[in-house]
Protein backbone atom coordinates (compact mmCIF):
# COMPACT_ATOMS: atom_id res chain seq x y z
CA UNK A 1 0.00 0.00 0.00
CA UNK A 2 0.87 3.48 -0.33
CA UNK A 3 2.47 4.79 2.83
CA UNK A 4 3.17 8.52 1.10
CA UNK A 5 1.95 10.55 -1.86
CA UNK A 6 3.60 13.33 -3.61
CA UNK A 7 1.00 15.88 -3.24
CA UNK A 8 1.91 18.90 -5.79
CA UNK A 9 -0.84 21.30 -5.21
CA UNK A 10 -0.17 23.58 -2.62
CA UNK A 11 0.66 26.68 -4.18
CA UNK A 12 -2.49 25.82 -6.40
CA UNK A 13 -4.64 25.07 -3.40
CA UNK A 14 -3.13 28.83 -2.28
CA UNK A 15 -4.36 30.75 -5.41
CA UNK A 16 -7.36 29.12 -5.13
CA UNK A 17 -8.20 30.05 -1.59
CA UNK A 18 -7.26 33.69 -2.94
CA UNK A 19 -9.74 33.77 -5.21
CA UNK A 20 -13.11 34.77 -5.47
CA UNK A 21 -15.00 31.15 -6.03
CA UNK A 22 -18.13 32.25 -6.33
CA UNK A 23 -16.57 32.93 -10.19
CA UNK A 24 -15.37 29.86 -10.66
CA UNK A 25 -17.31 26.36 -8.52
CA UNK A 26 -20.26 26.96 -6.77
CA UNK A 27 -20.05 24.58 -3.50
CA UNK A 28 -22.43 21.38 -3.45
CA UNK A 29 -22.93 18.63 -0.85
CA UNK A 30 -19.75 16.74 0.37
CA UNK A 31 -21.77 13.41 0.87
CA UNK A 32 -24.31 11.38 -0.65
CA UNK A 33 -27.00 11.85 2.15
CA UNK A 34 -30.80 10.56 2.82
CA UNK A 35 -32.99 12.98 2.79
CA UNK A 36 -30.71 15.51 0.65
CA UNK A 37 -32.09 18.15 -1.16
CA UNK A 38 -30.33 18.44 -4.34
CA UNK A 39 -33.09 16.92 -6.38
CA UNK A 40 -35.70 18.77 -4.84
CA UNK A 41 -33.92 21.87 -5.61
CA UNK A 42 -35.68 23.60 -8.61
CA UNK A 43 -39.39 23.22 -6.42
CA UNK A 44 -37.27 24.51 -3.32
CA UNK A 45 -36.47 27.15 -4.77
CA UNK A 46 -39.37 28.35 -6.13
CA UNK A 47 -40.43 28.97 -2.52
CA UNK A 48 -38.23 30.71 -1.81
CA UNK A 49 -39.44 34.28 0.09
CA UNK A 50 -39.12 37.72 -2.50
CA UNK A 51 -36.95 39.01 0.77
CA UNK A 52 -33.93 36.76 -0.36
CA UNK A 53 -34.30 38.04 -3.78
CA UNK A 54 -34.16 41.51 -2.52
CA UNK A 55 -31.27 41.30 -0.45
CA UNK A 56 -33.12 41.42 3.01
CA UNK A 57 -32.16 38.43 4.12
CA UNK A 58 -29.01 38.83 5.89
CA UNK A 59 -28.99 35.52 7.45
CA UNK A 60 -29.51 32.35 7.14
CA UNK A 61 -30.03 29.17 9.73
CA UNK A 62 -30.45 25.29 8.79
CA UNK A 63 -30.95 23.60 12.38
CA UNK A 64 -30.82 19.59 10.59
CA UNK A 65 -28.01 20.51 7.86
CA UNK A 66 -27.62 16.97 6.85
CA UNK A 67 -26.24 16.97 3.12
CA UNK A 68 -26.30 21.03 2.81
CA UNK A 69 -27.70 21.59 -0.39
CA UNK A 70 -30.50 24.47 0.52
CA UNK A 71 -27.24 26.52 1.81
CA UNK A 72 -25.03 25.73 -0.70
CA UNK A 73 -27.88 27.16 -3.22
CA UNK A 74 -28.46 30.11 -1.40
CA UNK A 75 -25.25 30.57 -0.58
CA UNK A 76 -23.74 30.53 -4.22
CA UNK A 77 -27.03 32.85 -5.18
CA UNK A 78 -27.66 35.53 -2.98
CA UNK A 79 -25.87 37.71 -0.66
CA UNK A 80 -26.71 36.57 2.91
CA UNK A 81 -23.96 37.73 5.43
CA UNK A 82 -24.02 34.97 8.18
CA UNK A 83 -24.94 31.68 8.46
CA UNK A 84 -25.78 29.16 11.34
CA UNK A 85 -25.83 25.68 10.42
CA UNK A 86 -26.90 22.65 13.27
CA UNK A 87 -27.29 19.11 13.32
CA UNK A 88 -27.25 16.27 16.13
CA UNK A 89 -25.06 13.92 14.28
CA UNK A 90 -21.90 14.51 15.55
CA UNK A 91 -19.93 12.87 12.55
CA UNK A 92 -21.20 15.42 10.51
CA UNK A 93 -20.38 18.65 12.11
CA UNK A 94 -17.12 17.15 13.16
CA UNK A 95 -16.13 17.00 8.57
CA UNK A 96 -17.32 20.05 8.65
CA UNK A 97 -15.35 21.33 11.22
CA UNK A 98 -12.40 20.04 9.61
CA UNK A 99 -13.41 21.29 6.02
CA UNK A 100 -13.89 24.62 8.05
CA UNK A 101 -10.99 24.70 9.64
CA UNK A 102 -8.14 22.51 7.99
CA UNK A 103 -9.24 22.00 4.26
CA UNK A 104 -5.95 21.54 2.81
CA UNK A 105 -4.77 18.41 5.32
CA UNK A 106 -8.11 16.59 4.22
CA UNK A 107 -7.17 16.95 0.91
CA UNK A 108 -4.11 15.33 1.42
CA UNK A 109 -5.42 12.87 3.68
CA UNK A 110 -8.53 11.66 0.96
CA UNK A 111 -5.92 11.54 -1.97
CA UNK A 112 -3.57 9.25 0.16
CA UNK A 113 -6.81 7.10 0.42
CA UNK A 114 -7.85 7.07 -3.16
CA UNK A 115 -4.80 6.43 -4.42
CA UNK A 116 -4.40 3.65 -2.07
CA UNK A 117 -7.79 2.26 -2.73
CA UNK A 118 -8.18 2.46 -6.44
CA UNK A 119 -4.62 0.46 -6.90
CA UNK A 120 -6.15 -2.62 -5.48
CA UNK A 121 -8.02 -5.45 -7.21
CA UNK A 122 -11.33 -6.00 -5.41
CA UNK A 123 -10.40 -8.43 -2.81
CA UNK A 124 -7.99 -5.92 -1.43
CA UNK A 125 -10.76 -3.55 -1.49
CA UNK A 126 -12.72 -5.10 0.15
CA UNK A 127 -10.22 -6.03 3.17
CA UNK A 128 -9.13 -1.91 2.84
CA UNK A 129 -12.87 -1.14 3.53
CA UNK A 130 -13.31 -2.89 6.24
CA UNK A 131 -10.45 -2.04 7.58
CA UNK A 132 -11.21 1.52 7.43
CA UNK A 133 -14.54 0.59 8.44
CA UNK A 134 -13.48 -0.93 11.52
CA UNK A 135 -11.00 1.42 12.62
CA UNK A 136 -14.00 4.39 11.54
CA UNK A 137 -15.87 2.63 14.49
CA UNK A 138 -13.65 2.42 17.51
CA UNK A 139 -13.17 6.00 17.34
CA UNK A 140 -14.27 7.91 20.83
CA UNK A 141 -18.52 8.46 20.26
CA UNK A 142 -18.60 10.27 23.08
CA UNK A 143 -16.53 12.84 21.31
CA UNK A 144 -17.68 16.65 21.90
CA UNK A 145 -18.11 17.98 18.59
CA UNK A 146 -18.34 21.53 19.26
CA UNK A 147 -14.67 21.25 20.84
CA UNK A 148 -12.49 21.11 17.62
CA UNK A 149 -9.52 18.92 17.42
CA UNK A 150 -6.79 19.35 14.28
CA UNK A 151 -6.78 15.54 15.03
CA UNK A 152 -10.22 15.03 13.68
CA UNK A 153 -9.01 15.39 10.15
CA UNK A 154 -8.11 11.57 9.64
CA UNK A 155 -11.75 10.74 10.73
CA UNK A 156 -12.99 13.28 8.47
CA UNK A 157 -11.35 11.40 5.87
CA UNK A 158 -12.99 8.74 6.79
CA UNK A 159 -16.33 9.51 6.81
CA UNK A 160 -15.39 10.65 3.13
CA UNK A 161 -14.18 7.88 2.34
CA UNK A 162 -17.06 5.38 3.32
CA UNK A 163 -19.54 7.39 2.16
CA UNK A 164 -18.24 7.22 -1.15
CA UNK A 165 -17.38 3.50 -1.25
CA UNK A 166 -20.21 2.10 0.58
CA UNK A 167 -23.29 0.83 -0.67
CA UNK A 168 -25.36 3.33 -2.26
CA UNK A 169 -23.74 5.93 -0.52
CA UNK A 170 -26.20 4.85 2.46
CA UNK A 171 -25.21 6.42 5.98
CA UNK A 172 -26.65 3.90 8.64
CA UNK A 173 -25.58 3.39 12.29
CA UNK A 174 -26.63 0.61 14.75
CA UNK A 175 -28.16 1.45 18.21
CA UNK A 176 -24.37 1.67 19.57
CA UNK A 177 -23.99 4.34 16.36
CA UNK A 178 -21.56 2.05 14.82
CA UNK A 179 -21.79 2.39 10.69
CA UNK A 180 -22.30 -0.66 9.86
CA UNK A 181 -23.06 -0.45 5.71
CA UNK A 182 -21.57 -3.27 3.63
CA UNK A 183 -18.85 -2.21 1.13
CA UNK A 184 -20.53 -0.91 -2.72
CA UNK A 185 -19.85 -2.31 -6.17
CA UNK A 186 -17.57 1.12 -7.88
CA UNK A 187 -15.49 0.40 -10.50
CA UNK A 188 -13.64 3.79 -9.70
CA UNK A 189 -15.44 6.04 -7.48
CA UNK A 190 -14.44 9.97 -6.79
CA UNK A 191 -13.35 9.74 -3.14
CA UNK A 192 -11.53 12.61 -3.41
CA UNK A 193 -13.13 16.03 -5.23
CA UNK A 194 -10.96 18.41 -4.47
CA UNK A 195 -12.70 21.86 -5.96
CA UNK A 196 -15.51 21.29 -4.29
CA UNK A 197 -13.73 20.91 -1.03
CA UNK A 198 -12.30 24.35 -1.55
CA UNK A 199 -15.48 25.56 -2.36
CA UNK A 200 -17.22 24.52 0.44
CA UNK A 201 -14.28 25.72 3.14
CA UNK A 202 -15.19 29.34 1.30
CA UNK A 203 -18.88 28.91 1.78
CA UNK A 204 -17.99 27.51 5.96
CA UNK A 205 -16.54 31.24 6.50
CA UNK A 206 -19.12 32.66 7.05
CA UNK A 207 -20.86 30.05 9.16
CA UNK A 208 -21.19 28.74 12.54
CA UNK A 209 -20.89 25.29 12.32
CA UNK A 210 -22.72 23.67 15.62
CA UNK A 211 -23.49 19.91 17.30
CA UNK A 212 -26.48 21.41 19.13
CA UNK A 213 -30.38 20.59 19.29
CA UNK A 214 -32.73 23.04 16.57
CA UNK A 215 -33.77 24.76 19.62
CA UNK A 216 -30.32 26.67 19.33
CA UNK A 217 -32.33 28.43 16.38
CA UNK A 218 -34.31 30.76 18.99
CA UNK A 219 -30.96 32.45 19.87
CA UNK A 220 -29.90 33.42 16.11
CA UNK A 221 -32.89 34.54 14.39
CA UNK A 222 -34.39 38.12 13.81
CA UNK A 223 -36.44 39.68 11.14
CA UNK A 224 -33.86 39.79 8.55
CA UNK A 225 -33.43 35.91 9.16
CA UNK A 226 -33.88 32.93 6.59
CA UNK A 227 -34.64 29.75 7.81
CA UNK A 228 -34.70 26.39 6.77
CA UNK A 229 -36.12 23.13 8.25
CA UNK A 230 -35.45 19.71 6.98
CA UNK A 231 -35.85 17.36 9.62
CA UNK A 232 -35.89 13.83 10.53
CA UNK A 233 -38.77 12.69 7.54
CA UNK A 234 -42.05 11.09 9.48
CA UNK A 235 -42.27 7.50 8.09
CA UNK A 236 -44.98 7.53 5.40
CA UNK A 237 -46.16 3.59 5.96
CA UNK A 238 -45.97 1.43 8.90
CA UNK A 239 -42.29 -0.46 6.96
CA UNK A 240 -40.59 2.72 6.50
CA UNK A 241 -37.75 3.87 8.76
CA UNK A 242 -36.39 7.40 7.65
CA UNK A 243 -34.89 7.62 11.19
CA UNK A 244 -33.09 4.53 10.15
CA UNK A 245 -30.30 6.89 8.77
CA UNK A 246 -29.43 7.85 12.41
CA UNK A 247 -29.78 6.39 15.91
CA UNK A 248 -31.33 9.57 17.04
CA UNK A 249 -34.95 9.42 17.65
CA UNK A 250 -37.32 11.86 15.75
CA UNK A 251 -40.75 10.84 17.09
CA UNK A 252 -43.74 13.08 16.79
CA UNK A 253 -43.76 14.31 20.11
CA UNK A 254 -40.46 15.74 18.54
CA UNK A 255 -42.67 16.96 15.53
CA UNK A 256 -44.84 18.74 17.38
CA UNK A 257 -41.73 20.48 19.40
CA UNK A 258 -40.52 21.42 16.03
CA UNK A 259 -44.26 23.31 15.35
CA UNK A 260 -44.08 24.60 18.64
CA UNK A 261 -40.80 26.58 17.64
CA UNK A 262 -41.79 27.41 14.36
CA UNK A 263 -44.83 29.42 15.36
CA UNK A 264 -42.51 31.18 18.24
CA UNK A 265 -40.30 31.81 15.98
CA UNK A 266 -43.34 33.22 13.64
CA UNK A 267 -44.05 35.98 16.21
CA UNK A 268 -40.50 36.87 16.25
CA UNK A 269 -40.60 38.07 12.27
CA UNK A 270 -38.31 35.26 10.91
CA UNK A 271 -39.54 33.59 7.06
CA UNK A 272 -39.06 29.62 8.13
CA UNK A 273 -39.51 27.21 5.41
CA UNK A 274 -39.86 23.29 6.08
CA UNK A 275 -39.65 20.02 4.55
CA UNK A 276 -41.41 16.97 5.67
CA UNK A 277 -42.87 13.56 4.19
CA UNK A 278 -46.22 13.16 3.16
CA UNK A 279 -48.49 10.64 4.73
CA UNK A 280 -50.96 10.89 2.72
CA UNK A 281 -48.67 9.31 0.56
CA UNK A 282 -50.75 5.64 1.27
CA UNK A 283 -52.77 6.22 3.81
CA UNK A 284 -55.92 9.00 4.94
CA UNK A 285 -53.21 10.91 7.71
CA UNK A 286 -53.30 14.55 7.67
CA UNK A 287 -50.54 14.80 10.39
CA UNK A 288 -49.22 17.68 9.01
CA UNK A 289 -51.94 19.15 7.52
CA UNK A 290 -53.69 19.62 11.23
CA UNK A 291 -50.14 20.33 12.75
CA UNK A 292 -49.29 23.32 10.37
CA UNK A 293 -53.23 24.44 9.78
CA UNK A 294 -52.34 27.86 10.40
CA UNK A 295 -49.06 28.20 7.94
CA UNK A 296 -49.19 27.71 4.16
CA UNK A 297 -48.85 23.82 2.80
CA UNK A 298 -47.31 23.41 -0.85
CA UNK A 299 -46.92 19.76 -1.77
CA UNK A 300 -44.60 18.90 -4.46
CA UNK A 301 -42.60 15.75 -6.26
CA UNK A 302 -39.99 13.59 -4.65
CA UNK A 303 -38.22 10.41 -5.97
CA UNK A 304 -36.59 8.63 -3.13
CA UNK A 305 -32.84 8.14 -4.08
CA UNK A 306 -31.75 6.31 -1.22
CA UNK A 307 -33.50 2.89 -1.36
CA UNK A 308 -31.95 -0.54 -0.99
CA UNK A 309 -35.18 -1.73 -2.61
CA UNK A 310 -34.71 -0.87 -6.27
CA UNK A 311 -37.95 -1.56 -7.36
CA UNK A 312 -39.65 0.45 -4.62
CA UNK A 313 -37.60 3.77 -6.10
CA UNK A 314 -40.38 6.42 -7.53
CA UNK A 315 -41.95 9.32 -6.88
CA UNK A 316 -43.72 10.24 -4.11
CA UNK A 317 -45.42 13.61 -2.63
CA UNK A 318 -43.10 15.96 0.01
CA UNK A 319 -44.68 18.67 1.67
CA UNK A 320 -43.11 22.00 2.12
CA UNK A 321 -44.32 24.66 5.01
CA UNK A 322 -43.95 28.38 4.92
CA UNK A 323 -45.04 31.27 7.05
CA UNK A 324 -45.49 33.28 4.27
CA UNK A 325 -47.06 33.46 1.03
CA UNK A 326 -46.04 30.79 -1.29
CA UNK A 327 -45.85 31.07 -5.03
CA UNK A 328 -48.49 28.91 -6.45
CA UNK A 329 -47.33 26.26 -7.77
CA UNK A 330 -48.80 23.13 -10.27
CA UNK A 331 -50.66 20.53 -8.19
CA UNK A 332 -48.03 17.48 -8.28
CA UNK A 333 -51.32 15.28 -8.49
CA UNK A 334 -52.34 16.54 -12.06
CA UNK A 335 -52.11 14.28 -15.25
CA UNK A 336 -51.62 11.35 -12.59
Amino acid sequence: MVNEINYQSTQQLSLFLNQDHKDMIKPSPVLKWAGGKTQLLPAIKKQYPQQLQQGKIKTYIEPFFGGGAVFFDIYSNFKIEKAYLFDKNPELIILYKVIQNNVEDLIKELSILETQYLDLNNEQRKEFYYKVRDDYNKLDKKIDANDYKKEWIKRAAYTIFLNKTCFNGLYRVNTKGYFNVPMGRYKNPKILNEKNLLAVNQAFKIAEIKHTDFAEVLKCSNNSTFIYYDPPYRPISETANFNAYSSLEFNDDEQRRLKDMFVKISSQGALQMLSNSDPTNYVDDPFFDKLYQDFNISRILASRMINSKGGKRGKIREILVTNYENKKIRNPLANT
